[in-house]
């Protein structure tokens, strides 16, 4: 008796272990499954980045993207799993201007044999911003100006065209369509930005990712650390941008979804020990989207929810 029972416990674990490993897809699969279905595979590094391909590649591709919700580029290194995606992409895609530090090796050795694209290549250096302390280096949050991604969506379709001219037809007819959401956006975000009195359209995050947004949006920003979250924050800074908010009496600060909230909270801590009360006016969305399929889980869903936030808390 006790034996049988036995058995039926071990059939039992074998049975878990054969469903487990059964419905476990291997990611050669969805190269796969991508190529019987006559679509291309295209890998990105980024979300933001796979928004705005699947936008223009429509049903021709399936698109993947290396990072998730909340993930920071400037940080990420690749994984075993992201190299098996690459070396089964048709196309990989990645921002570039040094977003992806820490991934730029694996990206050019890739690029020997593959097709391998940089987006921002693709913009105008005249409407790229300088890093204030690397003079020969770009600030790579081009997204946050959505006149300038607008033009990196075009590049990426002008490539994919050239990439599958067979079906370069269907790409314009996407990337117009898109387009034109992208510029009812822009006008959106303006009007949203300038209901804010201009003495309090000041925004400070974590690390200075918003300078596109501020440029194109006329509003006044100011970042705890540098273009990259690999940059380091000291006391000097901190007492630097307290100084800041106290003398302009600032009322309300941003953390960001994919960096460590430990920056701002010290701001916050320094300026009310000098008198100035400052709330966390909200969770910006600024290197990577929210979660898939949630409101801020495009790049469209994305930009509003940080408008809103930001004209909430300054208003």
């Amino acid at each position: 008796m006790k034996s049988a029972q036995k058995w039926r416990i071990i059939f039992g674990w074998l049975m878990c272990l054969f469903l487990l490993f059964s419905s476990c897809t291997p990611q050669e699969d969805t190269a796969e499954l991508a190529k019987q279905q006559g679509k291309l595979y295209i890998v990105t590094t980024t979300g933001i980045l796979q928004d705005a391909v699947a936008n223009v590649a429509g049903e021709r591709a399936v698109v993947e993207a290396l990072m998730g919700s909340g993930v920071d580029p400037h940080l990420y290194k690749a994984a075993l799993g992201d190299l098996q995606k690459l070396r089964q992409a048709d196309v990989i895609i990645y921002n570039g201007l040094h977003l992806e530090g820490k991934m730029g090796e694996v990206l050019e050795k890739l690029s020997r044999q593959q097709t391998v694209w940089a987006a921002a290549e693709g913009l105008p250096k005249n409407k790229l911003r300088h890093s204030p302390n690397y003079p020969d280096t770009h600030d790579p949050h081009v997204w946050f100006d959505v006149q300038l991604w607008s033009k990196l969506v075009a590049h990426v379709s002008e490539r994919l065209q050239k990439h599958d001219p067979a079906h370069a037809q269907e790409y314009r007819q996407n990337t117009q369509k898109y387009l034109q959401q992208l510029d009812s956006l822009h006008q959106w975000a303006k009007q949203q930005i300038a209901s804010i009195p201009a003495q309090q359209r000041i925004l400070i995050t974590a690390h200075d990712a918003f300078g596109y947004f501020g440029d194109a949006y006329n509003i006044e920003v100011r970042g705890l650390q540098g273009i990259s979250t690999m940059s380091e924050f000291g006391l000097r800074d901190v007492s630097s941008l307290v100084d800041f908010i106290t003398k302009r009496k600032i009322k309300a600060v941003f953390v960001e979804t994919s960096v460590s909230n430990k920056a701002i909270e010290a701001v916050q801590e320094g300026s009310k020990q000098r008198g100035q009360q400052v709330k966390i006016g909200g969770n910006l969305y600024s290197d990577a989207l929210g979660e898939a399929g949630g409101p801020a889980g495009t790049y469209i869903g994305m930009v509003k929810a940080n408008v809103q936030k930001i004209v909430e808390a300054l208003k």
